[in-house]
């Protein structure tokens, strides 16, 4: 069974490329408009991972991370931030949230299934 990626963004097409990317890669992908958007769905359904962008309306990256690490589901799963941010004082927000990596926007296609590689084993 292919591993499920829920990928959080409020650009579509950063939501497009990732998901695309992911499928590429053997990999079934939810998609969540922003951090919102993404705990709802995260309520019902059962992901092996998030990539979450850090500005989001309505709920940021932070947020989402806390808020996912909040549910039973999604204490240990890996979550990556996808993010123009690139100072080490948001990464380190990041990190205290709860998230396992950090790639910085634009990201290349053989970049993020590398770290998606690294991170789901």
């Amino acid at each position: 069974m292919a591993k499920v990626i829920m990928t959080a963004d409020d650009s579509a097409s950063v939501r497009q490329m990732v998901t695309f990317t992911l499928k590429q890669g053997g990999y079934e992908v939810v998609e969540a408009v922003d951090g919102k958007d993404a705990l709802q769905k995260l309520a019902g359904t059962k992901v092996d991972m998030l990539i979450t962008d850090l500005n989001m309306p309505n709920l940021d990256g932070i947020g989402l991370i806390k808020g996912a690490r909040a549910l039973p589901s999604c204490k240990f799963i890996p979550i990556v931030m996808l993010t123009t941010e690139s100072q080490e004082s948001k990464k380190q927000e990041g990190k205290a949230a709860g998230a396992t990596g950090w790639i910085v926007k634009p990201f290349k296609p053989e970049q993020l299934m590398a770290v998606v590689k690294k991170v789901l084993g």
